[in-house]
This record gives structure tokens, C-alpha cells and sequence, in this order.
């Protein structure tokens, strides 16, 4: 929250109908808005489909989240936490809940519309194994969701390995308990490259 913001004013852009991104369906349940991201984002998605190869692109599950639909998603993983730790307090199932779903009051990089969850697919489009699902909770696979996970299988670290080359070469950063959550131009963002200021702050609705 510390990290300034300069807000760059960048439209939020769709990313259907670009021949170099997948955009996936899954995405689309609660979130009509899902397949736009800013144009600075849609641009380094693009220079990372590049980088990855005529055999391999990215597949973008998640873009903008309006702020409505953060609160309610957070909240879910609050009550979840909770269930499963009843000895903790508040403050603590908060925490924790905030590992993986940003809290909305902090203006989360999906709000941003600089943040992607996405995967990889094959020429094909069948998707690339990443050792999870996208969007896997911690305790459902055991931590592998973490970006480095150690436990993987060959395959699902050269393609983690191959995902994270491409987007950062890109530009993007990672969220490291989530292999697939990239962003660029966030305050999260500005605080891993020691950029002056976010350039991105909540973007409404389009």
C-alpha cells in the first residue's frame, strides 16, 4: 500500500479474437469481463506467446475482476479457512486467507486489469501439464501451487520452467504462491522491479 501510484490511464483492451492468446471459457462463470486486460498487459501477453514458441501458447483463464467480485471471492476463501482452522482468530484466518485471494482493500492486481491467470495449451489447444490446476487451493494439492514446488514431475517443471521464462521475458511478474497468476503494472508489480510507482490503479468496469 506504501508503493505511489501513477495512474497511466490505459484502456482496459479484449483479448478475443488475437491470434497469439487463448482466452478460456472457464473463466467466463462469474465474470462477464474476464478476457479484457490493459493494453500495456495484452501487449506483453503477446511478446510472451512469442517467446514461448509456435508450439505452445498461453491460455488466459482470468484478466479484470471487477472489485465486487474480489470481495466475494475473498470472502469465500475467509469462510473456507476459518472451517478448516476453528481454533484461529480472526485476524489470523484473514492472513491466511489473503495467500491466496487478495483482500479488496488493498486494490488486488486483477482489479488493475495488469494481472492474468493463465496456463499453457499445445497446438491443439489441450492444455499443457503444470503439476496443478489453475486455481488449485494450497491444501488441495499440497502446496504445489507455489511456483517453485520442488515436488514436481520432469514434465510439469519444464513446462512451469518454459511458462515462467516466456513471462518474464514479457515483462510480467509472478505472484510465488501461484504459478499462474502474472502481472504487470500493479503495486505488486512495482514493488518486485523497484519501479518509482504502480502504473496501474483500479480500472472500472467496461
Amino acid at each position: 500500500m506504501r508503493v505511489p501510484l501513477a495512474e497511466c490511464g490505459e484502456p482496459l483492451v479484449d483479448l478475443r479474437g488475437r491470434a497469439t492468446v487463448v482466452v478460456d471459457e472457464r473463466g467466463a462463470g462469474e465474470n462477464p469481463v474476464w478476457s479484457h486486460v490493459r493494453a500495456g498487459a495484452a501487449e506483453r501477453l503477446e511478446r510472451a506467446a512469442e517467446l514461448l514458441g509456435e508450439d505452445v501458447r498461453p491460455a488466459v483463464v482470468e484478466g479484470f475482476r471487477p472489485g465486487e467480485l474480489q470481495r466475494r471471492y475473498f470472502e469465500r476463501r475467509v469462510e473456507r479457512v476459518a472451517a478448516r482452522h476453528p481454533d484461529w482468530g480472526s485476524a489470523r484466518v484473514r492472513r491466511e486467507a489473503s495467500r491466496f485471494v487478495a483482500p479488496p482493500d488493498i486494490v488486488p492486481p486483477h482489479c488493475t486489469g495488469g494481472a492474468v491467470d493463465l496456463t499453457l495449451v499445445d497446438a491443439a489447444d489441450a492444455e499443457l501439464d503444470l503439476g496443478t490446476a489453475v486455481n488449485e487451493s494450497p491444501e488441495d494439492c499440497d502446496e504445489r501451487c507455489v511456483t517453485d514446488a520442488p515436488d514436481l514431475s520432469a514434465e510439469a517443471r519444464a513446462n512451469r520452467d518454459r511458462l515462467v521464462n516466456a513471462m518474464r521475458g514479457a515483462g510480467f511478474v509472478n505472484y510465488p504462491t501461484e504459478w499462474w497468476h502474472w502481472s504487470y503494472g500493479d503495486r505488486y508489480w512495482a514493488f518486485v522491479t523497484g519501479a518509482p510507482a504502480a502504473r496501474y490503479g483500479e480500472a472500472p468496469t467496461p
